[in-house]
């Protein structure tokens, strides 16, 4: 392939990623040409090679080889004498100058367009996630820093901290808003460290009005990293600028961190996005099933198809988007409407692999916060009658809901013996039959572990 060859590609590359990631990723790129079956390219910096590699290798790769190119690898190398950096496409508006300016043009990831909040289904597992993101993206005063959301894939803390970073973009264009994965800030701070630009590094992360820390967790057990985080994250505290941050599960449970970086991400509000229930999934499909129907518009959904796939598909929203793509692209390919029977041949190995599977950690969790209880109360050895209940109720959930034997299900309860295990569960099975509150809390209970 030849650099005019590679030249009209990018043209086709613009295309498909969109004019920001594009210029912010793939237009730096300086093609030195294929050798061997690997195509080369020269970047300005590390940084820029792996994200592109990561993101935007495969696609790269494809053109390539649609257009006839021997290519089986790419590989980015930075020169010895620094190749320019191309300037930022010009802003949509005028930002008023500042008096710390950025000398990295790429130093913020991009961001999808599809994730806004007009885009964002709201139900009642995200609904506090959702009005706490919004207050924080109207950029006025803080008033609760750092907002820590999180929560396991698919549940929408990516889409929250995009439609974030848009919305202070577009109505705020004075604030500097840096949006990024925690890997990347580790990124740049080795990259900082080794080129012996950690001054330049400090200077950056501490300038802005607003960093946001995608997947925090990553960070874990690099102390390096964590102790740069550690003061960074202090610095913009002191200046009152707002810290957003995301990350898979609760700060006091991620392993590895710092407790003083646990102490600093507990410090602000803590949003905790559940799975998705029936009727958030439900909703999520009724607004995709639209865009699909636009690009099919001759195939027929026979009613229930919906509902039968929120109730069926619950393990998380990719999954369920995925589903919704597959089956409209399947009933055109062989020419068929989208009904019940069309729809469990084509996504039967999804259905079995979204099959939820509750752990006994959950039903532990779920039981103390039903009961108002600590968790290490409830799992300990004291015998009061406040935490025995629970307790048991706990044992008798884990004995329906998973596939633990009494033995493992009473190791995870303090380490009891299994005949332990198999007398609260006989015990709240007569109580299930005799007290209907305790009925009620099972089926409450069942309810919210079942999603």
């Amino acid at each position: 392939m030849t650099r005019d060859q590679w030249g009209a590609l990018q043209n086709t590359l613009q295309e498909t990623v969109g004019r920001n990631n594009y210029v912010n990723w793939i237009k730096p790129l300086e093609y030195s040409g294929v050798d061997d079956g690997v195509a080369r390219f020269l970047v300005p910096t590390t940084f820029l090679g792996n994200y592109v590699s990561q993101n935007f290798g495969d696609l790269i790769l494809y053109q390539m080889s649609a257009r006839g190119a021997d290519v089986r690898r790419i590989e980015f190398a930075v020169p010895t004498t620094p190749i320019a950096e191309p300037k930022a496409a010009p802003a949509a508006r005028p930002v008023p100058a500042k008096t710390t300016q950025r000398s990295d043009a790429m130093l913020s990831a991009p961001l999808d367009e599809r994730f806004t909040f007009d885009s964002f289904i709201v139900g009642k597992p995200n609904e506090l996630a959702h009005a706490a993101s919004q207050r924080v993206a109207e950029g006025g005063a803080v008033t609760f820093n750092p907002l820590f959301l999180y929560g396991g894939v698919g549940l929408g803390k990516t889409h929250l901290m995009h439609a974030i970073a848009w919305k202070l973009k577009t109505d705020r264009p004075d604030l500097n808003v840096l949006y990024l994965s925690a890997e990347q800030f580790m990124y740049r701070f080795v990259q900082a460290l080794r080129d012996k630009k950690m001054m330049d590094f400090k200077e950056l992360f501490r300038s802005v009005d607003v960093l946001m820390v995608d997947d925090v967790q990553f960070i874990a057990g690099k102390d390096s990293t964590q102790e740069e985080f550690f003061h960074t994250f202090n610095a913009l505290v002191d200046q009152n600028k707002q810290i957003i941050i995301s990350a898979d599960r609760a700060p006091g449970e991620i392993k590895d961190m710092e407790n003083r970086i646990k102490s600093r991400l507990q410090s602000g509000l803590i949003v905790d996005l559940h799975p998705t229930d029936y009727e958030l999934r439900l909703g999520i499909l009724q607004s995709k099933v639209l865009k699909q129907q636009a690009s099919y518009p001759d195939l027929e959904m026979d009613d229930g198809v919906l509902e039968f796939l929120a109730h069926r598909i619950t393990s998380n929203v990719r999954v369920l988007e995925g589903a919704l793509t597959r089956l409209f692209a399947f009933a055109s390919l062989v020419g068929k409407p989208i009904n019940m029977e069309l729809t469990q041949d084509c996504l039967a190995d999804v259905i079995r692999a979204s099959e939820r599977k509750i752990t006994v950690e959950e039903i532990q969790r779920k039981v103390a916060e039903h009961y108002n209880i600590r968790l290490s109360d409830m799992i300990g050895p004291k015998r009061l009658r406040a935490f025995a209940r629970p307790r048991q109720v706990a044992m008798w959930l884990c004995k329906k809901l998973t596939t633990r034997s009494l033995p493992e299900i009473g190791r995870r309860f303090g380490g009891r013996d299994h005949t332990t295990v198999m007398h609260g569960v006989k015990r709240i099975e007569e109580l299930r039959l005799a007290d209907p509150h305790i009925a009620e809390d099972i089926e409450i209970l069942r309810r919210s572990l079942e999603g």
